[in-house]
């Protein structure tokens, strides 16, 4: 059974262990959440690669590389995630057990380095240095700017822009290119201690450890003051009657047609009902076997690709596409049929066991890797779900037909994007 073993510090900094043998690494992970917001989310969004561009005691890009080297190559990453509409600073390492590595006491090594790179950044005249900030906004702003290379997620991110335009949900994780020219780094110094201080802080360690040794070499590790009430992030707006449906049309210069539906689902992760609408979203476009792959693609032939995704922190459903922009009518309408026909009951009896053994068999493989793990454990946390992935996967192997018809009632189409080449003639 994979279960989360958790207490809380005097400083507000939560500590998970996942005790888990078969992996010849441990994982540690820290997680600083913000609530996603479009005057902050670029800061947010540069703090990672600025974090690990240098810290007090390894000063350079270089001398922290070095010093994981010593660690038998430990690897250290740092990334920002969008659960929701929560924007999450995500450090981890990983570095072998020490019991591959008798007398060097690496555990303890390796979160002195992770520290040092979250609570000790190298300072330059008490803010982050020059140099360092600007090398990293202008590498911030070629990703951003990137994202228009790959359509198909880019179509999928205007979707939701549109779709959800006054809702913080709508904000771009990496923020927005003119905020860029705005941050200094003192600015951006201080914005971080006042997130290092006040903003739910959690610590995870997965591998094979010892909860009585482990918690407090941990707390040892963390041990810096931070104020003794964490602030209340906002809670996700979710429920939300569309009405009609919009349409948002873009051209750019596209040899294929994406098409996007928003659906809002009225069911997010922490809902009772989550588990059928899991199911509900495998049946539709999931995978291979789903009426959109199969009605869409391989009947009609009219889309290069087509899927259903879920947004669970938010209770958003996207359906993606690639179509010659000819077939625009004919696949919405089909994609839209089968929306309908789930809602109606039309769900074969094949469908229903093709779709659980395939979600059945994403569950199972989440304790293969450390980072799924703490990926489940971390959505649990950020959408309030305590459930281990046994029970959840009961869950879902009792789910009955008629289930997934009354979660299929929530869903309603919000809006479709369009993104067709400059070249078409017309619009739909």
């Amino acid at each position: 059974m994979l279960a989360l073993e958790s207490k809380t510090l005097p400083a507000n900094i939560n500590l998970h262990l996942v005790p888990v043998k078969k992996f010849k690494t441990v994982l540690i992970a820290v997680f600083l959440q913000q609530s996603l917001e479009k005057e902050t989310a670029a800061q947010t969004a540069l703090l990672p690669a600025v974090l690990e561009r240098g810290t007090g005691q390894y000063p350079t890009y270089r001398d922290i590389r070095i010093r994981l080297e010593e660690l038998y190559g430990a690897e250290l990453s740092s990334d920002v995630l969008k659960l929701g509409e929560r924007q999450i600073l995500a450090f981890s390492l990983e570095i072998i057990h020490d019991k591959f590595a008798p007398g060097e006491d690496l555990l303890r090594q390796g979160l002195s380095v992770l520290k040092s790179v979250i609570t000790d950044p190298f300072r330059e005249n008490g803010a982050f240095k020059k140099e360092y900030v600007l090398q990293e906004k202008e590498q911030l702003e070629k990703e951003i700017r990137g994202l228009v290379n790959d359509k198909v997620n880019y179509a999928l991110e205007r979707c939701i822009q549109n779709m959800c335009a006054n809702e913080r949900f709508g904000v771009y994780k990496y923020g927005n290119i003119e905020d860029l020219a705005g941050i200094t780094p003192d600015g951006l110094y201080r914005y971080y201690q006042r997130l290092l201080q006040e903003n739910p802080l959690d610590v995870f360690v997965v591998g094979e450890i010892e909860l009585g040794e482990t918690f407090p070499l941990i707390e040892e590790a963390f041990s810096f003051l931070r104020k003794g009430i964490p602030l209340d992030l906002p809670i996700v707006e979710v429920r939300k009657n569309p009405g009609k449906p919009r349409f948002f049309e873009e051209r750019l210069p596209v040899n294929q047609g994406k098409l996007t539906l928003g659906y809002r689902t009225n069911t997010v992760y922490r809902d009772e009902d989550y588990p059928a609408l899991l199911l509900y979203n495998g049946i539709l476009g999931g995978f291979p076997h789903s009426k959109l792959f199969q009605n869409v693609r391989e009947k009609a032939s009219l889309a290069y690709y087509a899927f259903s995704r879920l947004e669970k922190h938010k209770g958003i459903q996207l359906i993606g596409s690639g179509i010659d922009t000819k077939n625009y009518v004919q696949a919405r309408e089909i994609i839209e049929e089968q929306v309908e026909n789930i809602k109606a009951g039309k769900i074969t009896s094949e469908e229903m066991e093709n779709t659980k053994r395939a979600l059945l068999n994403q569950f199972k493989i989440i304790g293969d890797s450390p980072s799924s793990l703490l990926g489940f454990f971390l959505d649990g946390i950020v959408g309030n779900r305590d459930e281990r992935v046994e029970c959840l996967m009961e869950r879902i192997e009792n789910i009955e037909m008629d289930e997934v018809v009354e979660v299929a009632q929530k869903v309603v189409l919000d809006s479709v994007y369009f993104l067709r080449s400059v070249d078409d003639e017309g619009s739909e």
